[in-house]
C-alpha cells in the first residue's frame, strides 16, 4: 500500500487496466456490425447530411443524438470500427480515473483505492466495450459529472466555483442528449431544486443546484425544440412504444422483457427462446401487430403507447409484477419469458450482488444522516434514485444498472467514508486468545 501511495499520479497509478481493457478488446474485438451498431452509425451518417431522423411519416428517434453526435468524425473519415471501439477503452479507463479523484475528495487514500479498483474490476460493463454503444462514453460522463459536481459545491461561493457549475450542467445535459431518460429526471431536479431555493434563498447550495439544473435542461433544450418541429409534439423524445408494450404484457408467463418485431420473434429474440415460444408469441400478440404494423412512425408509437396504457390500466397488478421481474432483469438479469436458462445471471450475481448488498446497508445510515450529507452527494443519490425508478417502468437489462454504478459506488464510499473502518488485520488480542 506504501508503494502505491507513492504513485500520486491517477492516470499512471491505474494505467495497467488501460493495458487490460486493450487487451480484451483486441481478443473479442469482431468486425461485424451487430444489434444496435449500424443505428448509431446511421445517425452519424444523418447528422453528416444536415439531419437527424427522417421526416413523417418515417420518424426514428429511438436513441437521443448525444452518442451519435461523438460518432459523426469516425464516420466522417470512414475509420475502422476498431477506432471507435478503442475510444471505448480509454473511455472506461478515463471513468476509473475520475472515479478515483472524486472520491478522494470525501474518502481515505484506501477506501478510494478499493472502490475504484471494484469499478476498474467490474466485469459487467466490459460487455459493451467491444460493441459501438452508448454505455462506455455514458459512464465516463457520469464520473466526470459527479466530479464536477463536488467540485462545484466545494466552495461556499459561485464565483469561485463557477467552472465547475458550468461543466456540472453542461456534462448532465449532454448525458440526457445521449440517454433520453435523464432528461425526465433533470425535469425532476429542476423542479426540486427551485422549490427548496424558494424556501430559503440564503442557502448557496440550493442556488447552485437550480442554476446546475438550469444549465442541464438549456443543453439538451434544442433537441426537444428540434423533436417538436419534427413530430409537433412537446417533450417528445423517442419512439420507443414498443418497450412500453411488452412491458405491460397482461399475460401469464411473459415477465415483461422485449421481444421486438413479432414476425423476428418466432426465430429468436436475443434469449433463445424455448421451443414452442414464438407460437405462443404469436396467439397472444398477432391482433396487437396486425393493426400496428398498418402504422408507421409517429401513429405507430402511439399505438403501441395507447395499448400498454390499456393493459396497465386492464391489469395494474401484473404490471406491477413485471415492474418487479424488471427491476430483476435490470440487476441479476433475469428472468426473461420462454427462454432457455443461460449461465450469465451467475456471472452478474456477484458483482452486481456485491453492490445492491452495500446499497442496503447504507439506506440505515443515509436516512439517519441525511442532512449531515455532502450536497453533491445527496444530488447524486436523486440522480440515481430517480434514473433507476424510471428505468424499472420500461424494459430493461443490465446494461442500465451498470451505466449508473460509478454514482452508486460514489454514495457508498461517503457513507463507508463516514460510519465505517476497514482493518483487514487481525488485532494483538485475537492473537493472543489463539496463543493461549
Amino acid at each position: 500500500m506504501n508503494i502505491i501511495k507513492k504513485i500520486k499520479n491517477p492516470f499512471l497509478l491505474f494505467s495497467p487496466f488501460l493495458l487490460l481493457y486493450l487487451l480484451f478488446v483486441l481478443v473479442m474485438y469482431t468486425p461485424v456490425f451487430i444489434g444496435d451498431e449500424t443505428r448509431f452509425l446511421a445517425y452519424a451518417k444523418n447528422l453528416l447530411q444536415g439531419f437527424y431522423s427522417p421526416p413523417s411519416p418515417h420518424i426514428d428517434l429511438l436513441s437521443g443524438p448525444g452518442y451519435p453526435i461523438i460518432l459523426v468524425p469516425f464516420v466522417f473519415l470512414h475509420l475502422p470500427k476498431i477506432c471507435i471501439i478503442l475510444l471505448n477503452v480509454l473511455m472506461h479507463y478515463l471513468s476509473v480515473v475520475f472515479l478515483f479523484k472524486t472520491l478522494q475528495t470525501f474518502a481515505s487514500f484506501r477506501k478510494s483505492l478499493i472502490i475504484s479498483l471494484f469499478w476498474a474490476c467490474y466485469y459487467v460493463a466490459y460487455q459493451n466495450m467491444v460493441r459501438i454503444a452508448y454505455e462506455p462514453f455514458t459512464m465516463f460522463m457520469l464520473t466526470l459529472l459527479i466530479f464536477c459536481l463536488v467540485k462545484a459545491f466545494e466552495d461556499q461561493t459561485i464565483k469561485k466555483s463557477r467552472q465547475y457549475i458550468i461543466l456540472s450542467g453542461i456534462i448532465f445535459g449532454y448525458i440526457a442528449l445521449t440517454k433520453v431518460i435523464f432528461a425526465p429526471v433533470i425535469v425532476i431536479m429542476l423542479a426540486g431544486s427551485v422549490l427548496l431555493w424558494l424556501m430559503n434563498r440564503k442557502i448557496v447550495n440550493y442556488r447552485k443546484a437550480v442554476i446546475i439544473t438550469i444549465i442541464a435542461f438549456t443543453t439538451f433544450l434544442p433537441y426537444v425544440v428540434y423533436t417538436y418541429n419534427l413530430t409537433g409534439r412537446v417533450f417528445y423524445l423517442g419512439t420507443g412504444g414498443d418497450n412500453f408494450y411488452w412491458m405491460s404484457t397482461p399475460y401469464e408467463g411473459e415477465y415483461g422483457d422485449w421481444k421486438g418485431p413479432l414476425e423476428i420473434n418466432p426465430v429468436d429474440n436475443g434469449n433463445y427462446n424455448i421451443p414452442g415460444a414464438g407460437d405462443t408469441l404469436v396467439a397472444h400478440h398477432k391482433k396487437d401487430y396486425d393493426a400496428i404494423n398498418k402504422l408507421t412512425g409517429v401513429e405507430r408509437d402511439d399505438a403501441f403507447k395507447k395499448i400498454a396504457v390499456n393493459n396497465i390500466k386492464e391489469h395494474p397488478l401484473k404490471y406491477a409484477q413485471n415492474i418487479f421481474f424488471n427491476i430483476g432483469r435490470i440487476v441479476f438479469h433475469y428472468p426473461f419469458s420462454y427462454a432457455i436458462q443461460r449461465p450469465k445471471p451467475l456471472y452478474v450475481m456477484p458483482m452486481n450482488g456485491i453492490i445492491v448488498t452495500f446499497m442496503l446497508i447504507c439506506l440505515i445510515p443515509t436516512f439517519m444522516n441525511w442532512r449531515k450529507f455532502l450536497f453533491p452527494v445527496r444530488y447524486m443519490i436523486f440522480i440515481a434514485l430517480l434514473y433507476l425508478g424510471g428505468s424499472s417502468l420500461a424494459c430493461g437489462e443490465t446494461r442500465m444498472f451498470a451505466l449508473i454504478v460509478p454514482v452508486l459506488l460514489a454514495w457508498i464510499a461517503y457513507v463507508i467514508q463516514k460510519s465505517a473502518k476497514i482493518n483487514l488485520k487481525f488485532s494483538d488480542e485475537s492473537k493472543t486468545y489463539v496463543n493461549s
